[in-house]
């Protein structure tokens, strides 16, 4: 299953239903950062909400897809805010 991380930058109006949304699908890491696995119908759903949640005159969302989690590594400097249940 495709492992993904999630960022989205959006007017403060819709921050609190965005964060609601991505929590419903992924690990929240870092306000507005999210991760984790997701199966395609997931990914495709997670993707249609947040369209309709967000206005693509002025907020942007960004899907990272890392196919296989063996060959990444995350490293993490300071104090991370999310609550995280796994570890890439």
């Amino acid at each position: 299953m495709p492992y993904y991380i999630a960022v989205y930058d959006v007017n403060v109006r819709r921050v609190a239903k965005m964060l609601k949304l991505f929590r419903r699908y992924l690990t929240w890491v870092q306000r507005s950062v999210f991760e984790g696995e997701l199966t395609e119908a997931q990914f495709q759903r997670l993707q249609h909400e947040a369209g309709r949640l967000m206005n693509p005159d002025e907020d942007v969302v960004i899907f990272y897809e890392l196919r296989d989690v063996r060959y990444s590594r995350r490293l993490v400097l300071g104090t991370e805010q999310g609550h995280r249940d796994r570890f890439l």
